[in-house]
């Protein structure tokens, strides 16, 4: 499992990530993985997630970009304290790359922000098989 850390103006955004065998595809260059986010606000003001936007690289170097708004649906509203979960996925055509990404936040009288998501790898664990 890989981990990375972030913290922007009191939100802090940490992201593990996963390979998925049972997802994947080796013989058809199909590399899944999963990636679980946990955004806290350890600042003393609330937010909300109005957007996100993810930069994901295979091992080739091909980037593809991401954006929308919310995440899985949603866009979490923040007090100080607390934190919003949810887990995702991605599709590689090679067996290793790298996320980074941020989300657009907003306080409550409008001002707007992006809460980085520090680079994270992605990687299907050594094998002989």
């Amino acid at each position: 499992m890989q981990v990375s850390t972030a913290v922007t103006d009191g939100i802090r955004v940490i992201v593990r990530s996963r390979y998925l065998a049972e997802q994947s595809f080796p013989a058809a260059g199909r590399y899944a993985f999963s990636y679980e986010v946990r955004i806290r606000n350890e600042g003393p003001q609330a937010a909300r997630l109005i957007a996100r936007h993810w930069v994901i690289t295979d091992s080739t170097g091909k980037v593809q970009e991401v954006r929308g708004p919310g995440v899985v649906g949603e866009q979490p509203f923040l007090r100080p304290g607390e934190h919003f979960d949810y887990t995702s996925g991605a599709v590689l055509e090679t067996t290793s790359g790298q996320m980074q990404g941020s989300y657009q936040m907003q306080r409550p009288n409008g001002r707007l922000f992006d809460a980085a998501i520090a680079p994270f790898l992605l990687a299907r664990p050594y094998s002989l098989n």
